[in-house]
């Protein structure tokens, strides 16, 4: 993607002195808006908080004209790397643990069991840290070192699942193993409807309140849970807002992406709350988030190269507006796979499946 026109955006008004208490926001609001910035209801950017718990969501958006190909399209990043383990997954995580709490489903000898190829693992591997519970993550054998060391750095015991078989492979596994051992209980991000219940009640309404103006919001097709949240938050606030999600190409596993051909369909996926679905491809969406360091200085994921790419395909159709792409995760935990600089031809295996994304 070669550097773009940047759109004409509206200065915004400088903050005005620091902010005081939960009720002040980091930065005041824009002189072009008649409305009360940023979560005048909700947590504020930043703000002080009694445990690393309640500082998930409330992440930043932010502009990224130089990945608009139309100079009438605003594109506006929201920035989920913020969160306390680096990305989206800690607010659905948050939700599922809360969820078994809730349900008491969590006893003296229980032990978390979920399924993932990383976000989602890590960040229950926190929470149950934080909460004092014990945690094992079924993972495909092929991601990469740092997903790993993070999720055994918060305490969890891992159980490698073949490579060949990918996330269905772990699923299939999780499952086989909480059927034989009645010590696991299964959070299921694939069909918990306390996953989308998560961006219902946080992502859709910071999005809103950040952005009014929004036309379009952009997601990767992961569980399911971010789009359907978002989906049905919007469905009520703000009907006419489209929602879009970027989808890998089936047998390509784009990090924290699924194609719905390969057999596997989420539970709590409903698409007919989906206004589009776009194909994105491995090697775009790394050629994306590079563009993304390169033009705007942000270090996100691959599958955030997946969502910038749709966006921009989704800009070329607009006359004007203005688009939310959640990106959801920062780029350390690629870095080993050479994401950032190898040559693409010297990457041909990996994008073809040899290295899990996810």
């Amino acid at each position: 993607m070669a550097a773009l026109r940047a759109p004409r955006l509206v200065p915004r008004a400088q903050p005005e002195g620091a902010r005081t208490g939960a009720a002040r926001h980091a930065h005041e609001p824009a002189q072009a808006h008649d409305h009360a910035h940023a979560h005048a209801e909700l947590a504020p950017h930043g703000g002080r908080y009694e445990s690393i718990l309640e500082a998930i969501g409330h992440t930043p958006l932010v502009a990224v004209p130089r990945m608009s190909p139309n100079p009438d399209v605003r594109i506006y990043a929201k920035l989920e790397m913020v969160n306390p383990t680096g990305s989206v997954k800690d607010r659905a995580a948050r939700a599922l643990v809360e969820d078994l709490e809730e349900r008491g489903a969590i006893g003296p000898d229980s032990i978390i069991l979920e399924p993932t190829s990383g976000n989602t693992g890590i960040a229950l591997a926190m929470i149950a840290r934080r909460k004092g519970y014990r945690i094992a993550l079924v993972m495909p054998d092929n991601v990469t070192p740092e997903r790993r060391q993070m999720a055994a750095l918060f305490g969890a015991e891992i159980i490698d699942s073949p490579a060949a078989l990918g996330s269905n492979g772990a699923i299939s596994l999780a499952k086989d193993l909480a059927a034989r051992d009645s010590r696991f209980v299964m959070p299921y991000q694939y069909g918990n409807p306390a996953n989308p219940r998560a961006h219902e009640e946080t992502t859709g309404p910071e999005i809103l309140a950040d952005c009014p103006e929004v036309d379009v919001v952009v997601a990767g097709l992961g569980t399911g849970g971010t789009l359907m949240g978002i989906a049905r938050f919007f469905r009520e606030a703000k009907p006419g807002v489209r929602i879009v999600a970027a989808e890998p190409i089936p047998g390509e596993s784009v990090q924290g992406l699924r194609s719905l051909d390969e057999g596997f369909v989420p539970e709590i996926l409903d698409p007919s709350l989906l206004d589009a679905k776009l194909i994105v491809s491995h090697r775009d969406a790394i050629a994306a988030v590079r563009d993304l360091i390169a033009l705007e200085g942000i270090f996100a994921g691959p599958s955030s190269g997946a969502v910038l790419v749709a966006a921009a395909r989704i800009a070329r159709q607009l006359e004007a507006g203005t688009i939310v792409a959640i990106l959801p995760d920062g780029g350390w935990k690629y870095l080993s796979a050479g994401t950032y600089a190898r040559d693409f031809d010297e990457m041909e295996s990996d994008l073809e499946g040899g290295i899990n994304w996810w």
